[in-house]
């Protein structure tokens, strides 16, 4: 009898639907496709415009390696935007080295950035996106320098695209 109960009990828990990972707004009725943004195209003329690359993270809410983009490096003074419609993001004055892999900010250029709550790894996260075009970005962190605002802005470099000060 105890064997037939565990059983039962087995198949109940397995067939249960976890939503744990689900995005809050999901919860709430709301869908990424619902948002509406200024620039606001189908997938496949984002496709046609951005590489591979900024399509999966943009688009696809995709992660890069790593350490991989050419602009975690980068000391020049200017502006980073948004690779899928050149919104003006983050300054190069707010970039620090988070030593994590990623191009990292303290802060974000306000109103141009927007956040939603990402449970994709079980637990919440608050992710970022552009409050133009609403592509995926990164997300954000409380582990950045106290000194400023102690927030960590972890950006995904192949979303960004870097505009050099005017000299």
């Amino acid at each position: 009898m105890l064997r037939i109960h565990l059983i039962v009990l087995c198949v109940l828990l397995t067939g249960c639907k976890g939503v744990s990972q689900e995005k809050e707004q999901q919860k709430e009725g709301n869908t990424d496709q619902a948002a509406a943004y200024a620039v606001n195209k189908t997938e496949e003329a984002w496709r046609q415009e951005l590489t591979d690359m900024e399509f999966y993270i943009l688009r696809k809410a995709g992660t890069e390696s790593p350490g991989s983009s050419d602009l975690l490096h980068n000391k020049e003074q200017g502006t980073y935007t948004c690779a899928g419609c050149g919104t003006p993001l983050f300054e190069s004055a707010h970039k620090f080295d988070s030593g994590t892999g990623w191009p990292s900010f303290d802060r974000a250029i306000e109103g141009n950035v927007a956040y939603d709550t990402d449970y994709k790894v079980g637990y919440a996260r608050t992710e970022e996106h552009c409050a133009v075009c609403g592509g995926h970005l990164g997300h954000v962190f409380d582990d950045g320098p106290r000194q400023t605002t102690g927030k960590r802005h972890c950006i995904n470099g192949a979303a960004l695209d870097f505009i050099p000060a005017q000299k």
